[in-house]
Formats: structure tokens, C-alpha cells, sequence
């Protein structure tokens, strides 16, 4: 029965992610196409469609820190351990940014429309598409947006704590002399994670981590702030006092026995 409900409620949540956007698509679509109509896309995305899933399955995002003031520009990066993930970060932030991410999301209908017209997209076989990304991320960054990367290299493996990052965010990040803003998601792994084996609804908390100044850097740099981002966000995900990563990992581990 747990299992049958577990399914359902996966289903119930393609269901209210896909109805904000058939609804409101044709007019989304539009403002796309204004001077400054991505600040009217986040601001749905933002204030109507996350809200309108998190709530609808039973979730709701809590800060456990202060974060950084409102109007500055960041590269955003945490650890990706759900589809509840993208409706997550888009609480966290009043500024808009934009998601950098696989073009294979644009396969999806409607959503995928949209996506290739908001996002930074990219191809991970081609290095023209990877050239290509930092042009349209000084366009972005010249609006004063920040922009977000998952940066993990795979996200299927539910025993590993943190999979190893890819340099992407960082050597963006170097290169617009953005400043790197570390967050941590501590409950979504345990939640609502890839598969329907385990979750539940329930508080998602997220942790702000110091914000890595990169003023100054060459690309020289990368592997050191790769490795220092990774660190820190690997560090408090082993140190949550609810140890919710950790229980996600042993569980998984006994559905595989």
C-alpha cells in the first residue's frame, strides 16, 4: 500500500508541475519575447508555479541562516538530489537568476519550449555549446541576474553523499568574476528523492554557506574552488543533526540488498 501511494503521489507531482505551465504557457511565451520579459517569466516561475507544487505536496522551503542581501549577483550552486530541487532554489531568491542547464530538457513538451528560451542551455558533448554558454552569460550577468548550476557530474547514485562537481560553475564564475554563493539542501535526498522507494512531506531546509569571493582569479583557479565548494557543501550535509542524507543512503542501500 506505502508503495502504491508513493507512486500516486510522484504522479500527483508531474501533475502540478505540468498544469501551471499549460495554463499559462501562451502567455509566458509572449513575455519572453519583451525587451525584459524574463523578469516576468521568474516572476511567475518564482511567486506562482514553485509554490503551487511545493504546497501542493505537502512542502514548504525553511532558511536555516540568513542568506545574502537581495540585488547582488551570484553563481548559485548546491547539491541536486531531486526533481523538487529547481521549485527549492527558486524560493530561495527575490533577485532573478537564470538555471543553466542539459539541453535534453527541452524534449520536454511545453516546458521544454520555454526552457530553451530562459535558461542557458548546453550541450555536454559539444565545446561549441559549452563556448557558446559564456556568451550568453555575460548577456545575463549584464542584467544584473545571477545564475544557478547544479554542478554534480551525476545524480542517480543514491549512495554517494556529493558526487564529484564539474568545473562548469567555476570557471563561469572566474571568468564574470561572479561571486560564488555554496547552498546546501538538506532534506529533499530524504523526501522526495529520484525514485519512489521512500519520502515524505515535511519542512525542506536549506543552509546558506559563505559566499566564495572570486575577484582577481585566473582559471588556474578552478580546481581549488571546485574542490573547496565541494568540501564545504559535502561537510554540513555529513553534519545535519537530523542526518537526513545519510538516512536516504542507508535506506536505499537496504532496497538494494
Amino acid at each position: 500500500m506505502k508503495k502504491i501511494l508513493l507512486v500516486l503521489w510522484r504522479i500527483w507531482f508531474y501533475t502540478l508541475a505540468a498544469l501551471p505551465v499549460m495554463v499559462l504557457f501562451f502567455p509566458l511565451a509572449v513575455m519572453l519575447f519583451l525587451p525584459n520579459g524574463y523578469r516576468y517569466v521568474f516572476f511567475v516561475a518564482r511567486n506562482i508555479w514553485a509554490p503551487f507544487v511545493l504546497f501542493g505536496m505537502g512542502f514548504w522551503v525553511k532558511k536555516t541562516n540568513s542568506f545574502p542581501e537581495e540585488g547582488k549577483s551570484f553563481m548559485m550552486i548546491a547539491n541536486h538530489t531531486s526533481y523538487i530541487d529547481v521549485m527549492v532554489m527558486l524560493r530561495l531568491r527575490k533577485t532573478p537568476f537564470v538555471f543553466v542547464g542539459k539541453k535534453e530538457l527541452v524534449k520536454i513538451p511545453l516546458f521544454g519550449y520555454l526552457f530553451k528560451r530562459a535558461a542557458i542551455m548546453v550541450d555536454r558533448s559539444s565545446s561549441k555549446s559549452r563556448f557558446e554558454v559564456y556568451g550568453r552569460a555575460q548577456k545575463v550577468i549584464a542584467k544584473g541576474y545571477s545564475m544557478c548550476i547544479f554542478p554534480e557530474k551525476e545524480y542517480i547514485d543514491e549512495t554517494i553523499v556529493l558526487n564529484p562537481f564539474k568545473q562548469g560553475a567555476f570557471k563561469l564564475a572566474i571568468e564574470h568574476q561572479l561571486p560564488i554563493l555554496p547552498m546546501v539542501f538538506l532534506d529533499c535526498k530524504r523526501k522526495f528523492p529520484w525514485h519512489t522507494t521512500y519520502g515524505y512531506p515535511g519542512a525542506l531546509r536549506v543552509q546558506a554557506l559563505p559566499v566564495i569571493p572570486t575577484e582577481g582569479l585566473t582559471e588556474a583557479a578552478i580546481l581549488t574552488l571546485q574542490e573547496t565548494a565541494h568540501a564545504l557543501i559535502k561537510q554540513e550535509l555529513l553534519a545535519d543533526p537530523k542526518a537526513r542524507t545519510t538516512e536516504a543512503i542507508a535506506l536505499w542501500k537496504k532496497t538494494l540488498k
